[in-house]
């Protein structure tokens, strides 16, 4: 009887400050757009699984929030869901830029990432915008000093450069076991939830920098038709009048770019043409609210 090739398999957190690019890196690594992207901080607001998988065993990654100094209820839920993934995993990806600066951000996920035993791969992201090689090496010796890390991976999230290098940094740490999903499986994202995060990216992109952090987005109803047309309706929640006014903009001009840049993401991932309409509600100060927290789907599982 010819013997099963043994692989491994298991969870890895990518932790990082806000905008460090762990959506950008979590997307290139697995083949495909799962996490939404935008140039603004705390653009993911949960933990994202996603799954990478090839002959060597399986990779499920989860992508937290960036852990930042919180300013409200929302900001609080954001960094507890990061910390708390620290306790699930084999494995944490630390992302940082290539600086020898070292900050008060960075020196608290050093403590935090301190107070865990599970094996520590520091990645080095943006090399692209080096133009002198010696940077990685100063910025490499900076972290080392603070902390020991099992490995540490200069990467180009964006230019998707060393990326196998850092799976096959990611594979020497995992455990031997089975896989945990089906090889086709890509995410455990409902299609409502990635249809959500999709409109909400276009939001962040195209919005101006205050009201974004302020806005939720709630799929109403999604369903299929028989010709495979999409039919969903999605309310848009942000925390002031001004705020609505800004997102409808003049005429309804900003919410039917909104709108298209959404549906256009959407039929990608669907593979089937969409029929998309979008409302917007004001719920004051909605990220202070643990009511409105739990119902728009941050809900603490800890």
């Amino acid at each position: 009887m010819k013997e099963e090739k043994k692989i491994k398999t298991g969870f890895v957190a990518l932790v990082g400050r806000p905008n460090v690019g762990k959506s950008t890196l979590m997307n290139h690594l697995i083949g495909q757009k799962i996490a939404i992207v935008s140039a603004k901080p705390q653009t993911t607001r949960g933990k994202i699984q996603t799954v990478y998988d090839d002959e060597r065993g399986q990779i499920i990654f989860l992508d937290t929030p960036g852990i930042h100094k919180a300013q409200n209820k929302l900001g609080e839920y954001m960094d507890h869901v990061a910390e708390k993934t620290l306790d699930d995993v084999d494995v944490v990806v630390w992302l940082v830029e290539p600086t020898t600066y070292i900050g008060a951000g960075e020196q608290h996920i050093i403590e935090v990432l301190k107070a865990t035993n599970k094996p520590k791969i520091l990645v080095i992201n943006k090399i692209d915008t080096l133009s002198d090689p010696a940077a990685i090496e100063k910025a490499e010796a900076e972290y080392r000093a603070l902390m020991d890390f099992d490995e540490i991976v200069p990467v180009s999230a964006s230019h998707a450069k060393n990326l196998d290098k850092l799976k096959t940094a990611i594979f020497k740490y995992l455990p031997e076991g089975p896989r945990y999903y089906d090889e086709d499986t890509v995410t455990d994202q409902t299609m409502r939830e990635l249809a959500g995060e999709l409109i909400r990216e276009q939001a962040l992109r195209k919005l101006s920098d205050e009201v974004p952090h302020g806005i939720a987005v709630i799929i109403d109803e999604m369903h299929q038709r028989d010709n495979g047309l999409w039919d969903i309706k999605a309310t848009i929640i942000c925390e002031r009048e001004a705020h609505k006014g800004i997102i409808i903009g003049k005429g309804g001009s900003m919410l039917k770019r909104i709108g298209t840049g959404a549906r256009i993401q959407i039929e990608k991932m669907t593979g089937d043409r969409v029929n998309l309409q979008l409302f917007v509600k004001v719920r004051k100060d909605w990220r202070d609210s643990g009511t409105f927290l739990k119902n728009y789907g941050f809900k603490d599982e800890s």
